[in-house]
């Protein structure tokens, strides 16, 4: 017989259209699950062991009219995102009970993964912590990996300003701008996340953007001659303020606002005309553009945390019963570095 455990698991209670959720649209329940996968399927069940925060999971708690690029969550259905797994049974070649995974999977104890493929990807460096494949040699890294130098294509010299750079994102942005050689400064939103991003990040200036009265002159100050790539993970205010700050022909990566998320109506941006007269570009993209190129980055981040050129901070709480209250702080600043919740270990 196969065995019957209890599985505890975070559902979504109900849509929220507009403003802040709340810890309690979220709910910890217990169900049971069966840890044999169904005979005859490809399906893999996996342990989760961390599972990750991110600004996104936003979206998906509103219901949309018209589809958005990832699917809403479902009232009473287990809220999904990235994490890092043991599989525990498998009937698919490529994967075998034991294997340490990261990838798609649920906010619960256990998660029945159907399509594995390319949902799942073995860990290819378990020297470091498996922590950091829901972070910094996961999604969050590849987003800035690929935001950065498939968007942004800075050059040495480049004059680079990072918003939320004390986040699971900004933090890779900043370091990676400084290895290929750009003048880097970052906004956080307090007095730690400035020292952060000044000692342990090396970053070459930052600030508290929650101290600032003049966010325009903040900018000035830090960059006198311009900026030539803003990687833009807030919007807003932020983004209005850069924008005669750009030098001619910057390029400005949308990587998120998610200083708008949680707003009933989004705040609109003034200084739209300086993209004309500074001849300016601004592109978005989504981190699933990149796939193609996770195997490449890997090996190169792996590289660079090996020899130290990199450094990843992260703010971890442990249990299921944290996850939401987790998710809720990242749109208050309360965390520092990547925000994940640790559910088991090995």
């Amino acid at each position: 017989m196969a065995a019957v455990v209890t599985n505890r698991r975070v559902i979504l209670k109900r849509y929220v259209q507009t403003g802040l959720p709340s810890e309690d649209d979220m709910e910890v329940v217990t169900a049971k699950t069966t840890l044999a996968v169904p005979a005859g399927s490809e399906a893999v069940m996996v342990k989760n062991l961390y599972v990750s925060c991110d600004p996104y999971m936003r979206g998906r708690m509103t219901r949309h009219e018209v589809p958005s690029y990832v699917p809403d969550y479902v009232p009473g259905e287990v809220i999904t995102n990235c994490g890092v797994m043991k599989v525990v049974s498998s009937g698919h070649p490529d994967f075998k009970a034991g294997d340490l995974v990261w990838g798609v999977t649920g906010w619960e104890e256990y998660t029945l993964v159907n399509n594995p493929k390319p949902y799942l990807h073995k860990i290819n460096y378990p020297e470091f912590p498996l922590s950091y494949y829901t972070g910094v040699l996961g999604i969050a890294g590849l987003t800035a990996y690929g935001g950065f130098f498939e968007v942004s294509k800075p050059k040495k010299g480049d004059y680079v300003f990072v918003s939320a750079a004390s986040g699971a994102v900004g933090q890779i942005v900043g370091q990676l701008a400084k290895i290929t050689g750009c003048y880097v400064v970052g906004s956080a939103g307090s007095d730690e996340k400035v020292k952060l991003l000044k000692t342990k990040f090396g970053f070459h200036d930052a600030f508290n953007y929650k101290k600032e009265l003049d966010l325009e002159g903040a900018l000035k100050r830090c960059f006198p001659e311009g900026i030539d790539i803003y990687f833009d993970n807030v919007g807003g205010a932020m983004l209005d303020a850069v924008l005669p700050n750009m030098r001619i022909g910057g390029k400005i990566t949308a990587c998120g606002m998610i200083s708008q998320y949680n707003l009933e109506r989004p705040d609109g941006v003034r200084n739209l005309f300086y993209f004309v007269s500074k001849s300016l570009r601004m592109e978005g993209f989504l981190v699933s553009n990149y796939i193609a190129i996770y195997h490449r980055y890997e090996k190169e981040m792996a590289g660079y945390l090996r020899e130290g050129k990199v450094v990843y901070v992260e703010d971890i709480v442990e249990g299921l019963e944290a996850a939401p209250a987790a998710l809720m702080g990242l749109f208050t600043g309360r965390n520092v570095g990547k925000q994940l919740v640790a559910i088991a270990w090995e």
